[in-house]
């Protein structure tokens, strides 16, 4: 009889949980699931997106602080901006770090259904191993979203690998803001702690 609760119980949490933690892993950008997976097609696989760099999308979801959903001509491909990184709110595997939300927040602000254009640098390849496309955002204002975000206090500076082309600007703009205490670096939210 424990048996038999024990095959109902697993059973359960498999049927309910499975479902959650693939949809939180598709929505952080660290699953690709086709569309027959999810009732319809949320990103084009990267091999059959073509753009251009000057042409400008629509930003249409913003995942978390350093991560958003672009679309051009029906197309939708996730993006993971170059040279940022913000703390963690929809990592499965971490819980919500200090100034997550709010650093999410003002992106969805300053990006939601704006239109935008890209910059892709060659230093970094198109694509991370998670099939999303590696950019520089550019505002309609003509300033950099990337650059903004770590200025304002929101986003750390964040090398993977190797430079990047505008590596030394957002550092500086993290010692300004650190030497500021804005946003994460301020005393009274996380001192630049995660």
């Amino acid at each position: 009889m424990l048996m038999r609760y024990k095959k109902h119980y697993l059973s359960l949490i498999i049927g309910i949980l499975l479902p959650m933690i693939t949809s939180v892993l598709a929505n952080a950008g660290y699953l690709d699931l086709e569309s027959s997976d999810i009732g319809e097609s949320i990103l084009t696989n990267r091999s059959t997106f073509s753009f251009t760099t000057d042409s400008p999308f629509t930003v249409v979801k913003v995942v978390d602080g350093d991560t958003i959903d672009i679309a051009q001509n029906g197309e939708t491909i996730r993006v993971r901006l170059i040279g940022i990184n913000t703390p963690e709110t929809v990592d499965p595997r971490r819980p919500v770090e200090c100034f997550g939300k709010e650093a999410s927040n003002h992106a969805k602000g300053l990006l939601t259904g704006k239109t935008v254009t890209v910059e892709t640098d060659p230093s970094q390849g198109m694509y991370d191993k998670y099939q999303r496309l590696l950019a520089y955002v550019v505002l309609p204002d003509g300033s950099s979203f990337n650059k903004r975000m770590i200025a304002e206090g929101y986003a750390y500076e964040y090398t993977y690998d190797i430079p990047y082309k505008y590596q030394k600007t957002f550092k500086d703009a993290q010692s300004i803001a650190r030497e500021k205490e804005l946003g994460l670096w301020s005393p009274q939210t996380c001192s630049g702690k995660k």
